[in-house]
């Protein structure tokens, strides 16, 4: 692994061009919609804002407030919901739009950032597992378990690391498009780049964990 901080990128998402015989084979990014509904959160801010507020309505009505002063005060209330809102909505578009992930044939590379990007670089010989949590609409979180060799900061790597995973903190493409397709690309692509003795065809089923090439897809369930 590599990490690797460079303002100028030689290819969009790659800290430098690619060598002899590596190609790209997949690039994508989050989809900032996701990182807000669970990176944020905002649909229990957003619950619990409402919550609130109804409680405020109710009781300034039980006590006999006149209809406009309840408005008043709802609306006084709802202010800071809608700053926080906001924040956090714009927080999940900047990390959207400055995270790239990319697979090639021999490794795979997570460009994210806000003020200095990071690249971080994990060589398919180094990745042990691969799991995805795949949501209704196609879209899902790819968490990647890597040799110990590897060692990650979980405050550095946050939100691209597996939720509450401090011990050995796991990187995590998160919410991204296609899911199950990338998950099977990056275990095809790792099953090629390893030896003849060790090649294995990736075969993954519908509702269980099934080791292939080193990586481990599960195609639904919950994470932790």
């Amino acid at each position: 692994m590599n990490d690797c901080i460079d303002e100028i990128e030689a290819v969009p998402g790659l800290p430098e061009e690619l060598p002899r015989g590596e190609t790209i084979l997949w690039q994508g990014a989050p989809d900032w919609r996701l990182v807000a509904r669970n990176t944020f959160h905002l649909r229990l801010l957003a619950a619990y804002f409402l919550v609130l507020l109804g409680l405020r309505a109710v009781l300034a009505i039980w006590s006999g407030a006149a209809i406009s002063v309840v408005m008043q005060s709802v609306m006084i209330m709802a202010l800071p919901g809608l700053l926080v809102g906001g924040v956090f909505t714009m927080g999940a578009w900047l990390i959207a739009s400055t995270t790239m992930y990319t697979v090639t044939s021999k490794r795979l590379v997570m460009r994210f950032g806000l003020a200095l990007p990071l690249c971080i670089n994990l060589p398919f010989a180094h990745i042990q597992a691969a799991a995805v949590r795949c949501f209704a609409d196609g879209f899902g979180d790819i968490p990647l378990t890597v040799d110990s060799s590897h060692r990650f900061s979980y405050v550095v790597m946050w939100p691209h690391a597996r939720p509450w995973q401090w011990r050995r903190p796991q990187p995590m493409l998160r919410g991204i498009a296609e899911a199950r397709a990338v998950a099977e690309l990056i275990a095809n692509a790792a099953s090629a780049s390893l030896p003849a003795t060790e090649h294995h065809d990736f075969n993954p089923t519908a509702d269980a964990m099934k080791n292939e090439a080193h990586l481990t897809t599960v195609a639904t369930g919950e994470m932790a």
